[in-house]
């Protein structure tokens, strides 16, 4: 296996924590809210599921077929359930008296890891990802190379992670959140109902 596709799988594990989406979005509130140590509990419980989805997108391309869909369209339902529920708490969001938002979690690490095992687009995301920055290397990709493909992966992760906590705990960014995070905080609810009743027309289709 040589050092540039090791370096693709990086890079790929990277992008893919980098693309906006719902989690990006709660990572935002979370960290600029709260600061960066909920930042960083938060990506430590959605670690959890970058790896697993991005096992399955390898195992996938590696074995040069696709899962099942019906697995696919209950998780659809269930993930489409949970981020419109989501989406509900954060429309109706309150104002507390310390300048939070009602919806803002107690648990990070826990919001994280729901985020992270209950995405309806992480599979998709994470197969295209890795499968634009893998196909040059397509001869190399072999069961054997799966481990350092995801550890070369979760290198990517971490590294991305790094960023986007050094980004969300920044003075300007913190300031800017407290300012205007009732709204924010609705407008992401927004976009998790979109989110979520698209992965449940997916999975009704």
């Amino acid at each position: 296996m040589t050092p540039a596709l090791l370096l693709a799988s990086a890079v790929a594990g990277g992008a893919y924590t980098l693309a906006p989406g719902p989690a990006f979005l709660a990572l935002l509130g979370i960290g600029a809210g709260s600061g960066r140590r909920a930042g960083a509990w938060f990506l430590a419980g959605h670690f959890a599921g970058d790896v697993c989805w991005a096992t399955l997108a390898l195992v996938a391309i590696i074995g040069a077929k696709t899962i099942g869909t019906t697995i696919f369209s209950v998780l659809d339902l269930v993930c489409g359930a949970y981020l419109c529920w989501l989406g509900y708490r954060a429309v109706t969001t309150k104002r507390r008296d310390d300048g939070s938002t009602t919806f803002a979690p107690r648990d990070p690490f826990r919001r994280g890891l729901a985020f992270g095992m209950l995405n309806p687009k992480a599979y998709p995301v994470a197969v295209a990802m890795f499968t634009a920055l893998l196909a040059g290397h397509a001869r190399e990709l072999d069961w054997t190379s799966l481990p350092r493909l995801l550890a070369a992966a979760c290198a990517g992760f971490v590294a991305a992670d790094i960023i986007l906590v050094t980004i969300i705990g920044a003075g300007l960014v913190r300031r800017w959140y407290r300012r205007h995070a009732l709204w924010v905080t609705r407008a992401s609810g927004v976009i998790f109902l979109g989110f979520g009743l698209q992965a449940i027309a997916s999975a009704r289709g």
